[in-house]
């Protein structure tokens, strides 16, 4: 039996874009991209029982990841997205209601799966938890003793302030880009800098690592303490999907592998790089490319 160091559940679903359709889903994103760099990853979601979900069954396959804890529904379709980019290069999504994935269940699979010692992490999102069954199997995993990663994925309509904080309570690295950390911080006062947001929530929430993405100003980090900053890296954008999602998992990739932060952020600031540069969020790289193209590492800003 496989032994999983990685957990990650959530939505999986198709990306539909002018003329093609990509797998996609942030949850399966990610764990494409740590399946990649050699983490052993176990993708807990639901499909239709259609032409669609057997279609990312096989992909999951060729990604080599585990399709064991995938449910199939009879009565919810496979999940799908219609994404356009904007002027500004930003992701426009409009996520389908309900999807296969917004009833993923808990079974005794999954319950034996998030006993196992081994499971180092457990990644999971925001979006999962936009409807009641999703949300309740959620809960359960999230008892798991596994260190909990969230990415934050604000997709109008799709949140609330209440789901969120209850997240947040539970996360102890939290991912998410700079307009969800200035949405999310107001909450909690006016704050004039990244950095004033960052420790507003690192504070209310006991969250000890909060990594955030800054589009053209690169990225930044709050690890033990400390802030990290990287520049942006100069590639020519084919499209944003799943580059923020590339972005946590190369953060946690090197972190699992006991990376220094600094060096950590400068290689998750290259992956996301990268994955922006070709169509998609699982596009197909060899994982020297990111060695070729990490920059200095991370400023250190005490």
């Amino acid at each position: 039996m496989i032994k999983h160091n990685i957990v990650c559940i959530g939505e999986i679903l198709w990306d539909v874009l002018p003329g093609k359709e990509l797998p996609g889903g942030a949850p399966l994103n990610v764990a494409y991209h740590l399946q990649k760099l050699s983490q052993q990853v176990a993708m807990v979601s639901a499909i239709g029982q259609d032409e669609k979900g057997a279609r990312l069954l096989q992909l999951m396959e060729n990604m080599q990841l585990t399709t064991a804890y995938i449910q199939k529904h009879t009565s919810h379709a496979t999940g799908v997205v219609n994404a356009r980019m904007n002027e500004q290069q930003d992701m426009q999504y409009d996520i389908h209601y309900p999807a296969a994935w917004d009833h993923i269940g808990w079974n005794a699979a999954l319950e034996a799966l998030l006993q196992q010692g081994d499971v180092q992490y457990l990644v999971f999102g925001s979006l999962a938890a936009r409807h009641a069954v999703s949300r309740q199997t959620m809960e359960k995993a999230l008892q798991t003793n596994a260190v909990k990663v969230l990415d934050i994925n604000l997709r109008t309509p799709w949140y609330t302030q209440e789901t969120l904080e209850w997240l947040l309570q539970h996360c102890q690295l939290l991912k998410l880009n700079v307009a969800e950390l200035a949405l999310i911080s107001s909450w909690y006062g006016a704050y004039d800098n990244n950095e004033a947001r960052i420790l507003a929530i690192a504070k209310r929430f006991n969250i000890s690592s909060i990594i955030v993405t800054l589009g053209s100003k690169g990225c930044m980090g709050y690890i033990a303490e400390q802030f990290y900053y990287q520049p942006v890296q100069p590639v020519t954008v084919a499209d944003t999907i799943g580059s923020g999602d590339a972005f946590l998992a190369g953060f946690l990739a090197c972190s699992i592998n006991g990376c220094a932060p600094a060096y950590s952020l400068a290689y998750a600031n290259a992956l996301g790089a990268l994955v922006a540069s070709r169509p998609g969020g699982c596009p197909d790289y060899d994982p020297a490319e990111i060695m070729a193209m990490i920059q200095q590492p991370a400023i250190i800003h005490h």
